[in-house]
């Protein structure tokens, strides 16, 4: 083989690892969301996670990766419906070096993440119908045109936008339609009292919630690291590197958050507290220092912390979190190469300017808000219209009674313990006792 040709092949293995385990991270939204919810629920919530990756994969295939990296102007790609190729038809993806079929198997994964990250604002409450409706238009007309904007020739990646995995493109805007339909869905039934005080409604599985923490966790080194699209350099080693003491400093930040905030060691605060440093540092990996990635992990930790116990305060109930997480982590981390880029890696990756630390001025720190609060307005917008017109037609929510009964027998028919809820296998299993 010719170096050129090994070096295709390498490129090409990379990327579909890199695309496995971005996929994989699915079995982790799986166990996270299930654990972090009641029992009664715990069958639709892990169970949405294949219908969601299957709605995304077909609607990706068919509209989302053409509208993300076809050719068009600066709004949207015009062209490349169903994957079919043409003459400078995904020019803005030419510098990877391997076969279609596998950037779009990796991009697949991240706009699957990303609706992934929208459902947990639906989540103990939401009719089943919606995922289909919702899910299709969402990687058809929310999630590629924000990927456009900044990977795809749009205006945002002209200017000079450093997102290098998605902080941006993949988690602010999963989380801002979380935001929206746990605000058009209101709270579950019981969550507040009547002088506005919050419930705690723990979760039900406790191992679930981190086993899916750390799922994600090894995951996201196919997210970050996988999105170079290449090992010749080695430089996935060095995106690796920024990722993991990113999560490491957020779990950190975030046990010691909660216990000077509300006087307890909390499992749940430390997973989401890796998974908000994650969030952060995926569009900085790239970009920034290592001892800045442990400053962004450790702020994006702490503060998403804080901001889950004051949404919650508010009268906004997401039950993972999904905003805080995702939506204000991804901001933290997106506007932090603002501060933080690095000339040296910047130089590297060609793609804007370094940061306001090194001397860079106000211009990157400008670019990244623009960008954000630019992504922001459009999801919100865009979502909002959608599920409102749903809400004022099928209806976005299930009956009282569906959902005090739980969504697994509610929706499905069965439950996803039920030895442990349904009458009778627990009187069949009294008298087999007795």
């Amino acid at each position: 083989m010719s170096p050129k040709e090994i070096s295709l092949a390498l490129d090409s293995l990379w990327v579909m690892i890199s695309a496995v385990l971005v996929i994989g991270m699915q079995a982790g939204f799986a166990l996270l969301e299930a654990g972090s919810t009641r029992m009664k629920n715990s069958g639709h919530v892990a169970g949405k996670q294949i219908l969601s990756f299957a709605i995304a994969s077909l609607a990706f295939w068919a509209f989302g990766f053409a509208i993300t990296f076809g050719a068009g102007n600066s709004f949207i790609g015009t062209e490349g419906w169903f994957l079919k190729e043409g003459k400078g038809t995904f020019d803005s993806l030419s510098w990877a070096n391997v076969p279609l079929s596998l950037k779009f198997l990796f991009q697949l994964g991240f706009a699957g993440v990303s609706l992934a990250i929208a459902w947990g604002g639906f989540a103990e409450r939401a009719k089943l119908s919606v995922y289909f409706i919702f899910g299709t238009i969402f990687t058809i007309a929310i999630y590629p045109v924000i990927g456009h904007w900044v990977w795809g020739g749009g205006w945002l990646g002209t200017m000079g936008m450093q997102d290098f995995a998605g902080s941006t493109v993949v988690h602010l805007q999963g989380a801002i339609a979380a935001l929206v339909a746990t605000i058009l869905l209101g709270p579950r039934i019981g969550k507040f009292n009547k002088d506005k005080t919050p419930n705690v409604i723990p979760g039900h599985n406790q191992v679930y919630t981190v086993i899916g923490g750390f799922i994600l966790w090894v995951g996201w080194f196919g997210f970050n690291a996988g999105s170079t699209m290449a090992v010749g350099d080695g430089f996935f080693g060095y995106v690796a590197l920024t990722t993991n003491l990113a999560a490491a400093a957020g779990a950190i930040a975030a046990i010691i958050t909660a216990k000077i905030m509300v006087g307890k060691a909390d499992i749940p605060a430390m997973v989401n507290g890796v998974l908000a440093a994650l969030v952060a540092i995926t569009a900085a990996c790239a970009f920034v220092e290592p001892w800045a990635a442990v400053v962004i992990g450790a702020v994006a930790g702490s503060f998403t912390f804080w901001t889950s116990v004051y949404f919650e305060r508010k009268g906004i109930d997401d039950p993972i979190y999904a905003f805080s997480v995702h939506g204000i982590a991804g901001a933290i981390g997106t506007i932090s190469t603002g501060f933080f880029a690095s000339p040296r890696l910047v130089e590297i990756t060609g793609i804007g300017k370094a940061g306001l630390v090194y001397g860079g001025g106000f211009h990157q720190l400008i670019v990244q808000t623009v960008g954000v609060l630019g992504a922001a307005a459009y999801v919100a917008v865009v979502s909002f219209v959608i599920l409102f017109a749903l809400k004022k037609t099928i209806g976005l929510r299930v009956t009282a009674e569906q959902e005090i009964s739980g969504l697994d027998i509610s929706e499905h028919g069965s439950y996803g313990y039920p030895e442990q809820l349904d009458p009778a296998f627990v009187n069949h299993s009294k008298t087999v006792v007795q």
